[in-house]
């Protein structure tokens, strides 16, 4: 028998949809200064929809960065408080070139709605909201638990003044437990709540040669090179079997234990398949004596993502440049200090630099890992609704991502989070094509509608 916040929900799930699209609109980029007015405008998008359902003192509040949204209803004496978290902002849609649709103009595809944001996180945030108003509606204006609702338009770039916010705040948004909306199903039609994610310290070197961009001609052969420079660190950060070399780098890492190494080789996973459909390579690498999944959960890695610098329009240009930078990051897993990390790569960065060459370590954010404990009732009221929902057992996953929020409320306000997310693998969060599977969106709502009425 559906509850009535339910049915509410199926009866209005167009409409959901056509508001969500609505949303998606909004090219709410965070990193680039000319969207600073569209990520306001999401920000307003979001805080006049909770007015208009019910929930109370909303506001945008101001900060350094991006707008925060807060809103509340807290009429529910005796009963839980949550905590709802999500994000509006969205990563830059580039390439475009490879889109089928553009990234702005959401699209629906076999059953999918395509858009920048669709699923990471503006789908789910969408969830969260439509799931209150549910609520709301089928409840006479009232929730079965205490709501607190905060949401962010800086999760793309670090998230530092949510993190500020939580801290100033603690007294505002004192509350039982978290609801985090953004992580995906294991697999489709698999529920799936994370319980671990990795941390994560992203950081630009930035080298300098030469007083300015030089001929290669005339000064080829004597002039430093700040590319052959950041090359040759970077080779040494890593060796061929994906060991990253920064001594000390693994002395404080944890293990996962038993039970959870025994529930991952039970789940429905294929490495040829993950390696074809998901990844699209010849072959899978890292270091050797770890499983994929291991490697991807609770393992510390290091990756290159650009070097920006020199001479890269089309044709040719023979410059020898005076800076180049190179963007490196590193996901940590659970007692590797993120301070602590940073400290001893940037020492080994210093030590690997070659003569006739400056360094500098720029950090762009950095946050530990978490792993979350399952033997709470807010993880098994929330198990529970998802069993309802998929008509399968839940099972506990760990993601390779971060969501620096979560040790906040853990760390800050000391409360566990239940990451309940409905995106799927090849959902191309943060690539071309992004998408969210309909079907999910509505799942979502409904998991939540039952999750609080559980509790």
């Amino acid at each position: 028998m559906a509850s009535a916040a339910v049915s509410y929900a199926r009866e209005n799930q167009k409409r959901f949809l056509n508001e969500l699209k609505d949303l998606l609109r909004i090219p709410s980029i965070s990193t680039l200064g000319e969207h600073k007015d569209d990520v306001r405008r999401a920000a307003d998008f979001v805080s006049s929809e909770l007015r208009r359902i019910g929930m109370q003192n909303v506001e945008s509040i101001s900060t350094k960065g991006h707008p925060l949204v807060y809103a509340d209803w807290l009429n529910a004496p005796g009963k839980p408080t949550v905590l709802m978290y999500a994000h509006y902002d969205v990563q830059p849609p580039d390439p475009l070139n490879e889109w089928i649709t553009p990234p702005f103009e959401p699209a629906e595809r076999n059953n999918n709605v395509y858009a920048r944001g669709a699923v990471d996180d503006k789908g789910q945030l969408w969830m969260e909201i439509k799931a209150l108003e549910a609520l709301m509606n089928s409840g006479n204006g009232k929730l079965p638990i205490n709501v607190k609702v905060l949401v962010e338009g800086e999760e793309e770039i670090g998230g530092e003044s949510i993190a500020e916010y939580v801290r100033k705040e603690k007294a505002k948004l004192k509350a039982d437990f978290a609801l985090v909306c953004d992580t995906e199903l294991f697999a489709p039609d698999l529920p799936t709540l994370c319980v671990g994610l990795r941390g994560l310290v992203y950081t630009e070197i930035e080298a300098v040669g030469a007083r300015t961009d030089l001929h290669s001609g005339m000064y080829g052969g004597v002039a430093p090179n700040p590319f052959f420079a950041l090359i040759e660190i970077i080779s040494k950060l890593k060796d061929a079997k994906g060991r990253v070399l920064i001594p000390g780098f693994y002395s404080k890492v944890k293990a996962p234990n038993a039970a959870e190494l025994k529930a991952w080789k039970k789940l429905p996973f294929n490495e040829d398949h993950f390696r074809k459909t998901e990844v699209g390579s010849t072959a899978l690498t890292g270091e050797s004596g770890f499983s994929v999944l291991y490697r991807t959960w609770a393992r510390p890695t290091l990756e290159v993502h650009g070097m920006p610098g020199g001479f890269t329009a089309p044709g040719a240009k023979t410059v020898i440049p005076a800076r180049a930078s190179a963007k490196v990051s590193m996901r940590l897993v659970p007692n590797q200090n993120p301070g602590d990390i940073l400290k001893r790569f940037k020492a080994y960065v210093k030590k690997l630099t070659p003569t006739g060459i400056q360094t500098s370590v720029k950090v762009w954010s950095k946050g530990p890992a978490c792993v979350v404990g399952t033997d709470n009732k807010y993880i098994k009221a929330a198990t529970e609704a998802m069993r309802d929902v998929f008509q399968k057992d839940t099972v506990f996953i760990r993601s390779g991502g971060s969501i620096p929020i979560v040790t906040d409320f853990q760390d800050v306000l000391k409360i566990p989070s239940v990451m309940m997310g409905f995106g799927l693998p090849d959902d191309n969060l943060h690539a071309p094509n992004e998408k969210f599977h309909i079907p999910n969106f509505y799942r979502g709502i409904e998991a939540i509608c039952l999750f609080f009425e559980k509790l």
